[in-house]
């Protein structure tokens, strides 16, 4: 006799076909119809553990955050300079978007199209949080290491988070083709040379 799935690994499973059909369609509008038959499920059965495809989306996307607020909460503990730290965070982001090509959609907002603006929202939120923790790391910069951005804190993180936004972007349109970590290491070389420099000693 088999035993039923838990509800728990029946929602993991929902969530997992759900992100391998925004790799595999890319491109399409996801259907509660074409999602039941790729789990091999009924819609009914869909609507048991998740009240809408919304649900689903955000549940989705608490994975991402989880996920990278947990490995950049372990690079805080484990990095303390500030460029290093940047560069692991930004490094960790495009791999999580390489191996995640679905979810690569999700954050580059191509998936979102067309769905509610609670979802285009939410992973705005979750981009504003990045750059807030990149405009951390660079504060702290000065008061630990004595270097602050030669541009404003602000602008730096956002420069720093547009490299990151635009190679998921070309991942995305490139039908993940173009990895986004090709050419990250050449790239951030120069670019991490010119992020910080000393801070100015007062008179």
């Amino acid at each position: 006799m088999t035993q039923e799935a838990s509800p728990s690994s029946r929602r993991d499973q929902i969530l997992q076909g759900l992100a391998l059909m925004l790799e595999e369609d890319s491109g399409k509008r996801i259907t509660i119809a074409a999602l039941a038959r790729q789990i091999g499920v009924s819609e009914a059965a869909l609507y048991r553990h998740f009240p809408s495809k919304a649900r689903m989306f955000e549940g989705l996307i608490e994975f991402i955050e989880q996920t990278l607020f947990e490995r950049i909460g372990r690079i805080l503990e484990e990095v303390p300079e500030a460029v290093p730290r940047c560069g692991q965070i930004l490094t960790l982001l495009l791999g999580f978007a390489e191996k995640n090509p679905g979810l690569s959609r999700l954050l580059g907002g191509d998936a979102l199209t067309g769905e509610t603006a609670r979802l285009r929202q939410r992973i705005h939120q979750l981009f504003e949080r990045l750059e807030t923790q990149l405009k951390q790391v660079l504060r702290e910069a000065e008061l630990r290491e004595g270097r602050r951005p030669a541009m404003p804190i602000p602008a730096a993180a956002n420069m720093l988070l547009a490299q990151v936004e635009g190679r998921i972007s070309q991942y995305v349109r490139s039908d993940f083709k173009r990895r986004p970590t090709e050419h990250w290491e050449d790239q951030w070389q120069p670019l991490s040379a010119c992020l910080l420099r000393e801070a100015p000693q007062p008179a």
